[in-house]
């Protein structure tokens, strides 16, 4: 009988002991469904790996964490999802743009992240206990603090409300395609129009499809810009030994075929064959929609639209809202034959 006791005392002290230690741990660990992330304490010194079945429920209170690595800082800081987002639609568009051409990049920002974390993607990453960066590697991203000083005494406040009530108004939001999480991609301004995703990255997306966006010309400041290159500084760039600089000649510089969305998709400088997004990259352009000039050894090349073209475009977007459209209304044009789903649905089923 003593020895019985004894046993079950001992049996009790396991348990009990096994408690607090779990306790403890659900103190410091969140869990993301599909992902482990380890949330940084305050010596941010991460708590050993657990596995997930292990804390079923530990982010029931916050739902989905996001660890994005803070580039300026060098450190990782976990936030809500839709704290997250937050910070997205507060650093990706700007605060005086339409509400809703605020919710329409707050439902793209929210898929892209979602869809890293349903994928498992961890490219790009500078660490290993991060998901997404601050910068536009993946999403440009601003913290409370650096919105604070980003926005001018006295309109954080009002700013931040209309922030919120976008990310509100679309909370759980996600773009879906074949119930799927699509690539939400956008960009800055179009040329007036959109770019089929394989006229300038190597894959076909069936709802990254070139369709017309005509309020970019008017309302954005992006839409048309000029730069102004030496000869040698074309030379360097490219890698090319010459260029001519009359058209007219083999070695000068040629459009050979245009996008859909009305950009150049390849060209020869110099001898050379180069796709528009080459030449837009290695010269550093707002655009591969460009015309150019010579004056003696200096070219100038005006740009028309800012970004790669793919997707959705902010200013498009904030056009289409001034006009009455809603954020369902954008997304589902600028994002072709696409529906709108709950994150949830498919976080719980990771």
């Amino acid at each position: 009988m003593f020895k019985k006791k004894r046993v079950l005392r001992v049996r009790k002290e396991v348990i009990l002991w096994m408690a607090v230690c779990l306790s403890s741990m659900l103190c410091v660990t969140i869990i993301v469904p599909g992902l482990l992330v380890n949330k940084i304490s305050n010596s941010e010194v991460s708590p050993a790996p657990v596995l997930n079945s292990e804390l079923q429920g530990a982010s029931s209170e916050q739902g989905l964490m996001i660890p994005v690595y803070l580039t300026k800082q060098a450190k990782v800081q976990t936030v809500p999802l839709e704290q997250y987002v937050r910070g997205v639609l507060a650093a990706e568009m700007p605060v005086e743009f339409e509400l809703e051409a605020l919710k329409a990049q707050a439902m793209a920002a929210r898929t892209y992240v979602v869809r890293r974390v349903l994928e498992k993607d961890y490219s790009n990453m500078p660490v290993q206990d991060a998901l997404v960066t601050d910068t536009t590697a993946h999403q440009a991203y601003l913290t409370d603090q650096e919105l604070k000083e980003k926005w001018v005494k006295g309109s954080y406040e009002a700013n931040m409300a209309k922030i919120d009530r976008a990310v509100n108004e679309t909370k759980d939001q996600i773009l879906t395609y074949a119930h799927e999480p699509i690539n939400a991609t956008f960009f800055s301004t179009s040329n007036g129009y959109t770019e089929n995703s394989e006229e300038y990255w190597p894959f076909k997306s069936p709802y990254l499809r070139s369709v017309p966006s005509p309020w970019d010309i008017k309302l954005s400041s992006h839409y048309q810009e000029s730069v102004t290159l030496s000869y040698k500084t074309m030379l360097q760039k490219l890698g090319v030994p010459s260029i001519a600089t009359t058209d007219t000649s083999a070695k000068g510089m040629k459009v050979l075929k245009w996008s859909t969305g009305h950009r150049i998709l390849s060209m020869t400088i110099g001898g050379k064959l180069f796709s528009g997004r080459e030449v837009r990259e290695k010269l550093g352009l707002a655009s591969s929609q460009f015309a150019w000039k010579w004056s003696g050894s200096q070219i100038t090349i005006t740009t028309y639209g800012y970004g790669h073209g793919v997707g959705l475009s902010q200013w498009g977007a904030n056009g289409m809202a001034k006009e009455g459209k809603t954020a369902e209304d954008i997304v589902t044009y600028y994002y072709t034959g696409i529906s709108i789903e709950k994150a949830s649905s498919y976080l719980q089923k990771s």
